[in-house]
């Protein structure tokens, strides 16, 4: 049982990462099923919502479980949220990009689709927050 707490321990973050990844990501699908089924929103439109509000989420978890930021003052959380919302735009444009294209141009399924655009999105999310918006001794740091 030790060696398993150990383990676990030793993979925290990653474990954190991948437990709100698959959240987030929940959070986006439901988001865009419920506009799309529901409110028959268009494919881009609904992604633009359901990306906003996975990301708030996505913000609020990695912030305090997953990465446990050390930032505190106005100037560097606000440092901290800009570069976190930068990346997610990124990754939110090309999931958009992706659901136009292969949805409202192509005619391909909208839910395959939906979840292998946030299979990849998930990757760059946590490759952006781990090198970028909380990796320690970043700026973000300079509030403590």
């Amino acid at each position: 049982m030790q060696r398993i707490w150990k383990l676990l321990s030793k993979h925290r973050e990653t474990i954190l990462y991948i437990v709100f990844g698959v959240l987030t990501t929940l959070v986006n699908i439901a988001a865009y099923y419920v506009l799309t089924r529901w409110l028959a929103a268009d494919a881009a439109i609904a992604a633009a919502v359901a990306w906003l509000l996975s990301v708030l989420f996505a913000y609020g978890t990695n912030r305090k479980w997953v990465f446990e930021s050390r930032a505190n003052g106005l100037r560097a959380v606000l440092g901290e949220m800009i570069a976190f919302f930068a990346a997610r735009l990124a990754t939110g444009l090309m999931d958009i990009g992706i659901m136009a294209l292969f949805v409202d141009a192509l005619h391909w399924p909208d839910m395959p689709v939906k979840i292998a655009s946030n299979v990849l999105v998930v990757i760059l999310n946590y490759a952006f927050s781990k090198l970028i918006v909380f990796r320690k001794g970043s700026r973000a740091d300079e509030g403590k």
